[in-house]
């Protein structure tokens, strides 16, 4: 199980330090805190972008998706959720993810599914079948439009998604989201997490989280 890269620059700066300044790494211009990013794919790092260089990229690969090896592609920012995902009990055990929260990457590097989950050490890979992936969470429509490197199907199935239909729905269930969506989640989890259980602080802002990312989704059409 390895940690992904590109972790630090979603941590937030602890309080009384200043935040640092954050560049484009193709140009050095400063960027603000909200700013595009691309996805470097054979060494899945992430890489800050001012919009005119996350453009150039953007346009470049789509007229010519062989340029520059197709070493990089732009993080996307859509928000999909499909009201109709269901993942039982026994689909997630099968994949063997010893927490309540996963996302799951198509990696076209090396043409397989990736299953993470965040931890306080930060993003952890964990070993998925196929099997089980196309039984469960692969089996969603959800799954047919995910992006390759630069999105992510992100699965939350805690204590709190266990209690009805309806709280599971407000809990998390199944979003497809741009994958910086996801180290965000993975360092708020770094920053706050206290002791076994995370604590009451690190909860509450999870959860303010997954407010934030359904508050942003859009509902996929429903099957004709």
């Amino acid at each position: 199980m390895t940690t992904l890269a590109g972790l630090r620059r979603f941590l937030v700066e602890p309080q009384g330090r200043e935040p640092v300044q954050e560049v484009c790494e193709m140009c050095a211009t400063p960027v603000p805190p909200q700013h595009p990013h691309l996805v470097q794919v054979a060494e899945r790092r992430m890489v800050c972008a001012c919009g005119p260089c996350a453009f150039l990229f953007n346009k470049i690969l789509f007229d010519n998706p062989g340029a520059g090896g197709g070493g990089y592609r732009r993080v996307p920012d859509r928000y999909v959720t499909d009201p109709d995902f269901r993942l039982t009990d026994a689909q997630w055990d099968a994949l063997q993810i010893p927490v309540g929260m996963a996302f799951f990457l198509r990696n076209s590097a090396q043409d397989r599914i990736i299953a993470c989950y965040p931890s306080p050490a930060g993003a952890t890979e964990s070993e998925l079948t196929l099997e089980a992936w196309e039984a469960g969470v692969g089996g969603g429509r959800l799954a047919a439009e995910l992006e390759p490197d630069v999105e992510a199907l992100l699965v939350r199935r805690d204590k709190a998604t266990r209690r009805g239909t309806d709280e599971a729905g407000r809990a998390g269930g199944c979003l497809l989201v741009p994958i910086d969506a996801c180290y965000r989640l993975v360092g708020l989890v770094r920053l706050h997490w206290r002791g076994f259980d995370g604590g009451a602080d690190a909860w509450r802002e999870i959860d303010r989280f997954f407010d934030d990312l359904r508050d942003a989704a859009r509902p996929l059409r429903p099957e004709a």
